[in-house]
């Protein structure tokens, strides 16, 4: 039984945003880690990470560089409590379910390398749920038979 999460999801759980009650909520409720890869994680980080660049070249958007560092931080300490569950990932199979979904649905659809490259995560490993807040995402995973959460 494997609950696959989106970067979008990551950030609510670890930011303070309109979709984080939610995403805490929905993250209690699975009684059990969440599965995660080292690309989600990855696209996390490098999100975490880019937010004081923001702070500081975009009045309005970002974080400051103390507040990326505590999130940091936080998801160390998760990973080290066993929180999140890092599966190995076939990546060229990954891969092939990508080239699948883009060839099927972007044209029509104008889905973005990283999201399709999360929903073909979520297929390879099996995953039942898919966890996210992005709704292109939710329509992709949905299209490929994947219940879709929150």
């Amino acid at each position: 039984m494997i609950a696959y999460p989106d970067t979008s999801f990551l950030c609510a759980l670890y930011g303070n945003q309109i979709h984080s009650p939610k995403a805490i909520d929905s993250f209690r409720r699975l009684g059990h880690p969440l599965s995660v890869t080292s690309l989600l994680l990855y696209e996390f980080r490098q999100s975490v990470r880019f937010q004081p660049w923001l702070f500081s070249n975009q009045r309005g958007k970002g974080y400051p560089q103390d507040i990326a560092h505590g999130i940091l931080a936080g998801l160390q300490a998760d990973l080290a409590k066993g929180i999140y569950i890092v599966e190995p990932v076939d990546w060229p199979d990954v891969h092939a379910v990508a080239e699948r979904l883009s060839a099927q649905y972007t044209f029509d659809e104008g889905h973005r390398a990283f999201d399709i490259l999360h929903v073909a995560t979520a297929l390879h490993l099996g995953a039942w749920e898919f966890l996210t807040f992005d709704e292109k995402q939710k329509t992709l995973a949905k299209a490929e038979g994947l219940k879709v959460r929150p």
